[in-house]
């Protein structure tokens, strides 16, 4: 029998974006994602103080996935917990917990190639050297299927979501079908305006299987994720708003797709455009935002389309 437990959420800013992390309050709490190298101590300390919880106490460290600002404190955060706290990440996405250098490789083979920065790769790895706070071998690997338990009944599902990046997961508490999914619910986008992934077709899959198969009654995201309207949605959404994000998301993704399957079909035409070789998606999308703005979601998606494309033609 599995049995309820509280959720807090902790949130710390940086820079455009309000990173969401997430305390179970279980028999041996744990925290999903970390946000970057100053957030444990600075954000989640003082939060969990507020509420009459230490930061020692947490034994687990639940990443979603590798993406630095999400990653970014787990070294800081374990060692806060004297290393007792077990670090779980999906198999895909634990070189991005193991090594600084990954986060420029995934630079460098993807949005890096369209932003026409001389200066990108460097700094990228000043960012990655700036707000993660250690290098780390996780304590668990997994892949999706299996169930931790948190104590006192308290059991976490593992889902496998790929899209945003390969190793996306979502972490599920039975019994209440609360889903953590960190950065797999992308709606309209964040502060870019525009949804990020870099498999466009892993993507949906995961947003499919979350709205028919996890049926979430609470969801909490990774950031303020925006409606149609520009909107954003709080820090942890019902069962009704769960369903309008999931829907949404699809839409989106369905209006992306489509343009950029219509520009990869007339083929990529270099242009002054800052969104060349893309400007017919922009322009279809009625797109605006500005497309070098890290992590620059509207390259990172337009080159999954490309791939995608490339391997299928």
């Amino acid at each position: 029998m599995t049995h309820a437990a509280d959720v807090h959420p902790l949130v710390s800013p940086w820079g455009r974006f309000g990173l969401y992390s997430f305390f179970i309050d279980a028999p041996e709490p744990a925290v999903v994602d970390t946000g970057i190298a100053s957030s444990p101590a600075e954000g989640m300390a003082p939060a969990l103080e507020a509420i009459g919880r230490r930061i020692e106490d947490v034994r687990w460290i639940l990443l979603t996935h590798g993406h630095i600002d999400h990653i970014g404190g787990a070294h800081a955060l374990w060692e806060l917990t004297g290393r007792r706290a077990r670090v779980v990440i999906h198999e895909a996405d634990a070189p991005m917990l193991r090594s600084r250098r990954a986060h420029v490789e995934e630079y460098l083979t993807g949005r890096g190639r369209y932003l026409g920065d001389p200066e990108g790769e460097a700094k990228v790895r000043a960012a990655a050297d700036a707000v993660i706070s250690g290098e780390m071998e996780p304590t668990l690997l997994v892949e999706g299927g299996e169930t931790l338990s948190l104590g006192g009944g308290v059991e976490v599902s593992v889902h496998s979501l790929p899209g945003h990046t390969p190793g996306s997961v979502a972490y599920v508490l039975d019994g209440q079908r609360a889903a953590f999914t960190g950065d797999a619910v992308q709606v309209h986008g964040a502060a870019n305006g525009f949804p990020g992934y870099t498999d466009p077709a892993g993507y949906r899959a995961g947003l499919t299987y979350l709205r028919d198969e996890i049926r979430p009654r609470h969801l909490y995201l990774g950031h303020p994720y925006r409606r149609a309207d520009g909107t954003p949605y709080g820090v942890g959404l019902d069962a009704a708003e769960a369903r309008e994000a999931i829907t949404q998301s699809l839409a989106a993704e369905s209006r992306v797709g489509a343009a950029a399957r219509a520009c990869l079909a007339a083929g990529l035409r270099e242009t002054g455009s800052p969104y060349s070789p893309f400007a017919p998606v922009a322009e279809e999308l009625g797109y605006r935002g500005d497309p070098t703005l890290e992590p620059s979601p509207f390259f990172t998606s337009l080159h999954g389309y490309r791939t995608q494309h490339d391997q299928t033609s």
